[in-house]
């Protein structure tokens, strides 16, 4: 039996849509083709529109006219039908009653709840109660509620589960545990005064997107009827509750159904749905409820009539027209119909089985994977109950992974590896900061700690202190398929549960190695039989460079090596994974003359700048790089401009004049920050100089080779060693000799490796016939063995170092020919 049928015969029930008119084959086959060399399990984050629904769309708009709906034209009139009926189409889709409910459109779901929180009848009586799993555009209603002296707090939701996994009476069964209570404004509830005599909010989710755990909507009504027994009493119990669900994630597979969970208000966004179109939500609230918010501006659209001298205006009578300010995005509003008409085909019970059928095969083999020494190479966040997480776990399947050793592999690295593998999913905490530390187990001080040592959303900080700072979320969608999970599942078990690679065991036993001692260097150098191949200079930041036969040395590097960058308008460093048109910019820089000359072929004059003139120059300012200091030199209009034409988009040049940025070694060999001797980088990422070796990068193409053929049976590219940006180039010895040099001589100049330089996407791209393109390689075939602790190391990264001298020789060259000398010790 292989693999599917494996599947089949365990999920079978669940998996595809055997009533429908398409198999899930057919579906991808036909509505999705782009994904034909992608798998896309980022659905949490944003599900994938069909070819075929683009395709009604675009009919529809071309075919028919819509006129802005604040008028009594034809076109208006027809607009109006349009949107009456997506209204209808959203309240159904949750069983909402129009006698009962109303549906308010937004610009998505935030914009959603930033409404109620605007205006939410808050006072000091009020309680604003959430669920530590709460996306964080919920998290800020508590903003409204505390700025207004309402009380705030978070609680957990604890529900009792039989042994077969079922669950109890809902009203027995679900108990809150309640953090503290946070407030701001206490003085202004009299002493004596009932806390809880006013409105209160109390919000969840219907699916966590951070864990996929759908919450009980029976908590609609026990909250609602039932708080001051289920808060035990407490003051805060009191007064009118109403309820809030986020039910963002949760209805692409399972909408609230109102008619049961009579919730005052539900928010949901269509790019979830089906998406397209984005930048739509919706507000779905109780008529009751919409009478008690408190609206202060008005805008057109949502007056019957107001005068402009004097303070007079009468607002419409209508909830959807009451709320919503300025013309809506009615061409958005005409397009999801087309998105309902797909999931009303397949239904949303199909699409909840289905990718429930993908979620637990997941799981399942998440859970089993083992490394060779028996320790468990994934761990799970969620109910992961594999009986009971048929019932209430959602589409989601969110982990981390661990070494054999038992430390964590960082999430970033599962991201940037998957990425070289065709695989789109995200990382992080999902906007969802209280179910990460919950599942994280990230206590308060931890979680400060971790924003003092400069983690933040979004940043490469994956693991401080010995602790993951996020996690790995797979999601998957109502056209996802056995294949998708199936090659993810392949992806984990070939990049993580192996073995470490033999390069990796000896780069980690030489880290751990003794310090390098700087006294009798020379005695311990030894000829390698290298020589320098090549001197490169790359004046402006990820701007091309060019190659010379010998170079002055400054206490910076390679003299005028990246002293120059470009930054956009808004202060943005420009790089070529920003701006892959950088590649085209040719320099070229005359010593002798001391001339920048730069061309591209986007411009038809080629720039000289001369080096010792101030003619150019526009004044001097700071700005930070690499969390350093930088005061730079501006430059004028005319150059500019000239630059702005090259890369396509408005820009400034800036030279380094004077940096704080340097590196040197401390004695447990890690890169920190050198007092000792005057020793500087410019604008470079990491060091002064970047070497590689020639038989290096021929062991690299011998593999890619190798790779290339077995895939395809077709050669592999050269790959020249400029790729990856050198500036020196040796030749001779054994490939990666270099990764164990711990000092070395490069003809009478001495040199100290910082240890191996971390490659990024930048190396995968390539010009071709004038444009700029990008593959997965060579990244990719590097990091199948090149890996160490989340780096992918290729080259070596060195600091001009004087030895025994006191200070930097700024009279040195370095020759083509040089004999390399390294210490290995």
């Amino acid at each position: 039996m292989d693999d599917k049928e494996e599947f089949l015969k365990e999920f079978g029930d669940y998996y595809g849509y055997p009533n429908a008119s398409k198999s899930i084959d057919e579906i991808r086959a036909s509505e999705f083709k782009r994904l034909d060399d992608t798998v896309y399990l980022d659905h949490a984050g944003a599900t994938l529109y069909s070819e075929l629904q683009m395709e009604a769309i675009f009919k529809d708009l071309t075919t028919n006219v819509y006129g802005n709906p604040h008028s009594q034209s034809d076109s208006s009139s027809a607009t109006s039908d349009i949107v009456r009926e997506a209204r209808r189409q959203v309240l159904d889709y949750c069983n909402a009653s129009q006698k009962d409910y109303k549906c308010i459109f937004t610009s998505g779901a935030t914009a959603a709840l930033k409404l109620i929180g605007e205006n939410f009848p808050w006072s000091c009586k009020s309680t604003f109660m959430y669920t530590m799993e709460n996306h964080n555009s919920v998290l800020g209603l508590r903003e409204y509620a505390l700025s207004q002296g309402a009380a705030a707090f978070s609680v957990d939701i604890n529900e009792a589960v039989d042994q077969d996994g079922a669950s109890r009476n809902s009203l027995t069964s679900v108990k809150l545990s309640q953090h503290s209570v946070q407030r701001r404004n206490e003085a202004k509830v009299l002493e004596g005064e009932a806390i809880g005599d006013g409105y209160n909010l109390f919000a969840f989710p219907s699916e966590c997107n951070f864990s996929g755990m759908r919450f009980c909507l029976d908590l609609v009504n026990i909250v609602k009827q039932n708080a001051e027994n289920i808060l035990e009493g407490s003051p805060y119990s009191k007064g009118r509750w109403m309820v809030l669900i986020d039910a963002a994630k949760g209805c692409a597979t399972r909408p609230p159904d109102l008619s049961l969970y009579p919730a005052d208000f539900v928010v949901i966004s269509f790019y979830k749905l089906f998406g397209y179109p984005t930048g739509l939500g919706a507000l779905i609230i109780r008529n009751d409820a919409a009478k008690l918010l408190k609206k202060t501006y008005f805008s057109g659209g949502t007056v019957a009539a107001s005068i402009a001298d004097i303070d007079f205006v009468r607002r419409r009578e209508g909830v959807e027209e009451h709320f919503e300010d300025g013309t809506i995005s009615f061409l958005s509003i005409a397009s999801i119909r087309h998105g309902f008409k797909i999931l009303n085909t397949l239904t949303t019970s199909a699409m909840c089985r289905h990718t429930m059928s993908l979620t637990m095969f997941l799981k399942k083999k998440l859970l089993a994977l083992r490394h060779e020494n028996g320790a468990r190479v994934c761990t799970l966040y969620g109910n992961c109950a594999l009986k009971v997480s048929m019932h209430d776990s959602g589409s989601i399947v969110t982990f981390n992974l661990k070494r054999p050793d038992g430390s964590w592999f960082g999430c970033r690295e599962v991201e940037k590896l998957a990425s070289l593998s065709g695989i789109q999913l995200r990382t992080g905490c999902f906007c969802n900061p209280g179910a990460c530390a919950k599942y994280l187990g990230l206590s308060h001080s931890d979680l400060l700690s971790n924003l003092e040592a400069g983690h933040v959303c979004w940043d490469d900080n994956d693991v401080i202190n010995g602790k993951p700072t996020g996690a790995v979320r797979v999601s998957f969608g109502y056209m996802s398929t056995y294949e998708d999970a199936k090659k993810f599942i392949d992806f984990i078990r070939s990049s993580f549960v192996s073995m470490p690679s033999e390069f990796e065991k000896g780069y980690l036993l030489r880290s751990k190695s003794i310090p390098y001692p700087t006294e009798d260097l020379e005695d311990r150098l030894s000829s390698s039989g290298c020589r320098l191949k090549s001197i490169n200079i790359y004046p402006i930041k990820s701007c091309e460079g060019f190659s010379v036969k010998n170079w002055p040395l400054s206490n910076t590097g390679l003299q005028y090596d990246r002293e120059w960058l470009l930054k956009s308008l808004t202060g943005e460093i420009l790089t070529q994974k920003k701006v892959p048109e950088m590649s085209l910019i040719n320099t070229f820089i005359n010593i002798k003359q001391q001339i920048l000359s730069v061309e591209s072929p986007h411009c038809k004059r080629k720039l000289q700048i001369k080096l010792d003139s101030d003619s150019y120059l526009f004044g001097k300012e700071e700005f930070y790089l690499h969390n350093q200091r930088y005061e730079v030199q501006c430059y004028g209009n005319d150059i500019n401009q000239w630059f702005s034409n090259a890369v396509g988009q408005p820009c400034t040049l800036v030279r380094c004049c004077q940096s704080e940025y340097c590196f040197s070694l401390n004695n447990n060999t890690s890169v920190g920050m050198c007092r000792e001797v005057d020793s500087r980088v410019n604008f470079a990422n990491e060091a002064q100089f970047l070497l590689i070796s020639e038989e290096s990068v021929s062991d690299l193409n011998n593999r890619l080779s190798s790779n290339t053929k077995k895939l395809s049976g077709n050669g592999a590219p050269y790959v020249n060693p400029m790729r990856f940006r050198p500036n020196l180039v040796i030749s001779g010895g054994e490939p990666y000799a270099e990764d164990g040099w711990r000092n070395l001589r490069i003809g009478n100049t001495y040199f100290s490796s910082l240890g191996g330089c971390n490659r990024c996407q930048m190396i995968n791209f390539y010009q071709q016939t004038g444009q700029v393109k990008k593959t997965n390689e060579p990244l990719a075939t590097l990091a199948s063995y090149r890996r160490v602790k989340g780096k992918i190391l290729f080259g070596i990264l060195l600091r001009y170092d004087p030895g025994n001298k006191a200070e930097l020789n700024t009279n040195a060259w370095l020759k083509v020919g040089d004999g390399v000398y390294p210490n290995s010790e």
